[in-house]
């Protein structure tokens, strides 16, 4: 499979209020000393031609921790993941955005290559992560082709993202061996659990 890193970029996605978080913002909550959204910011790198935040606020912090634009939703207030994806797409240049959310640091290196390997193998217009019992749908791989029909759904005050996806071809990859990519921050016992796998240096 040739994988086109250079017609790829990484979106992390961290344009959501938190609010089982009380309202912090998640991206920016710190694991190990690192705030998280820099886990997904370096994990995305090696498997994109360039990386860059969604976000609704703290922007300016974003840009320090990270090094890379940010960019927040041109679509609704606090629209929801498909907003920020369609903010990226827009501003990519790119044929695809790779994506994933701020709260989950055990992202995989093979991430992209995978829901690539999947749309290409399918010949969809999208792949999500799949865990082996249900998809994962903020771990996905979107063509621009997609943009309108996205404006066009958020716009008409639509914002659930499962529903839009069905409205597409949408091609699963097999994360069910990855599961713990899928572990994500909404407690403070889930906060200490990855601190722990991050301190072992768990294979992302």
């Amino acid at each position: 499979m040739n994988y086109p890193k250079e017609e790829i970029a990484g979106v992390v996605l961290a344009g959501g209020r938190a609010t089982r978080m009380g309202g912090q913002d998640k991206g920016l909550i710190e694991i190990n000393g690192k705030p998280m959204a820099s886990y997904i910011v370096e994990a995305l790198r090696p498997q994109t031609a360039s990386v860059m935040i969604n976000a609704n606020r703290n922007m300016e912090r974003y840009r320090e921790i990270c090094a890379c634009a940010v960019v927040e939703d041109s679509v609704g207030e606090f629209a929801g993941p498909l907003a920020g994806m369609a903010s990226a797409l827009r501003l990519s240049g790119t044929e695809y955005v790779l994506t994933a959310p701020c709260d989950s640091p055990l992202v995989s290196p093979s991430l992209g290559p995978r829901l690539y390997e999947a749309l290409e193998k399918e010949d969809a217009e999208l792949a999500v992560a799949h865990d082996g019992h249900r998809m994962q749908p903020v771990f996905a791989l979107l063509n621009r082709g997609l943009l309108d029909s996205m404006l066009a759904y958020l716009n008409s005050g639509e914002s659930k993202i499962d529903r839009w996806y069905a409205k597409h071809r949408t091609a699963l990859g097999d994360f069910s061996d990855s599961r713990s990519m899928f572990l994500n921050v909404n407690t403070p016992e889930e906060r200490a659990h990855l601190e722990v796998q991050l301190a072992q240096g768990r294979d992302r």
